[in-house]
């Protein structure tokens, strides 16, 4: 399963549930530092471009939940957490998509949420009756749920990749980055807008709208072009994910350049979705696409929604190429330890269609090496690791062991 999947599900879920019950939600939620502290250090794990960060709940837990500046609402996707967090009373509600579908969630009271020297102020979640994600298959470990306006509102987060540590302080404590460059951000509807220039795949230069997304794997999502400026000349046609009311469909190729003030982001991957899937789903507010975790990574970053800015800061991998996908598989993880890794989708045309892969296909080991020996992050990268390089899957299918030697092709 892709990221992007998981991107779009919850964006629409979470609009959904703002215009269903937006009365619930306090105006002070808010994180906030304990004591006199000026800053705390805080660690956190990258899986699958997920950042990840361990928090309490009602004095129970710790859980992991995923930093996403693309919702609004604080949103918990494990449903069992309803009975172990003592809610002293909670809200059923039914959201219905565009397409007369429906789901349902809980509305809790305020919850006493905290990290190491942060506590919150009133804040509230949604907790889905069904789990509608996925997502601690996705990253094979377990995800309790996804954090995000509450936490950025109050406080201003530098985001390290290099050491997978998060400095947080209050916004007037906040230590600038020496060298780097500051961009204004827009709060609208509790996400960040900043406003950059693009160069598409002909060579035009186009002024876009993007929301600053860290919850999305991708690294660039442009949403209105295919009707007025078609499609690049190389391209992946497939699903981008799921929204309330279906899929996303869509179109993945490149475009050939981001300017982020005197940074200048070469050949990204780029999602192209498709105008009719967008139309179908919950309305968002108007933007021309959105910038990912596979771009924000790529520097040291901070987030200060008080002063409305983001600061970035060229890290040592800014300038190495952005590549797919080239195998065609999408996977994920099962069993009470997500230790078993199943093929979920075969891209038609893809490497892996050639060599007859299916869904329901168990990977064993890639190159002998079986891959509860393996990160994820590993296994994604051997997947677009090199165009034309081989690899040896021992696979498990219809109770039979076989061996199928995949070639990977680079598609865009």
């Amino acid at each position: 399963m892709q990221i992007n999947g998981f991107g779009w599900i919850v964006r629409y879920l979470c609009v959904a549930l703002l215009l269903a019950f937006s009365p619930a939600f306090a105006h002070g939620q808010s994180f906030d530092l304990l004591g006199k502290k000026k800053r705390v250090y805080m660690p956190f794990t990258t899986i699958r471009n997920m950042v990840i960060v361990k928090m309490s709940i009602n004095d129970k837990g710790p859980f992991n939940f995923v930093l996403d500046t693309g919702v609004g609402i604080m949103l918990i996707t494990e449903p069992r957490l309803v009975d172990s967090l003592n809610l002293a009373t909670k809200h059923l509600l039914k959201i219905y998509g565009l397409n007369g579908e429906s789901f349902d969630a809980y509305i809790t009271p305020p919850l006493k949420l905290d990290m190491p020297n942060i506590q919150s102020t009133s804040v509230q979640a949604a907790i889905l009756k069904d789990d509608q994600f996925g997502l601690s298959n996705y990253a094979g470990m377990p995800i309790h749920g996804l954090l995000g306006y509450d936490f950025f509102n109050n406080l201003a987060v530098r985001f390290n990749f290099y050491d997978s540590t998060l400095v947080i302080s209050k916004p007037k404590h906040v230590r600038l980055l020496s060298k780097g460059i500051k961009i204004p951000l827009s709060i609208e509807d509790k996400k960040p807008y900043i406003y950059t220039n693009v160069k598409m795949a002909d060579g035009s230069v186009q002024t876009k709208k993007l929301l600053v997304d860290i919850g999305a794997g991708h690294p660039l999502s442009i949403e209105n072009s295919l009707e007025s400026e078609g499609m690049p000349q190389n391209f992946i046609a497939g699903n981008l994910g799921l929204g309330i009311t279906g899929p996303i469909t869509g179109y993945i190729s490149r475009i050939k350049e981001i300017d982020l003030g005197k940074y200048k982001i070469k050949d990204p991957i780029t999602s192209f979705p498709d105008q009719e899937s967008l139309k179908k789903a919950l309305p968002l507010t108007p933007r021309d696409g959105n910038m990912g975790i596979g771009i924000l990574r790529r520097f040291t970053m901070i987030i200060d929604y008080t002063n409305g800015a983001m600061y970035l800061k060229k890290g040592i991998d800014m300038d190495e190429p952005f590549e797919h996908d080239m195998s065609g598989i999408e996977y994920f993880f099962i069993g009470n330890d997500y230790s078993n890794l199943v093929v979920g989708r075969v891209e038609p045309g893809s490497a892996a269609d050639a060599v007859g892969m299916k869904p329901k296909d168990e990977i064993l080991a890639i190159n002998f090496k079986p891959v509860d020996k393996l990160t994820i992050d590993q296994i994604d990268n051997l997947f677009k690791s090199k165009d034309g390089r081989n690899l040896l899957l021992e696979v498990y299918r219809n109770k039979e062991y076989i061996k199928v030697l995949l070639t990977l092709r680079k598609r865009i």
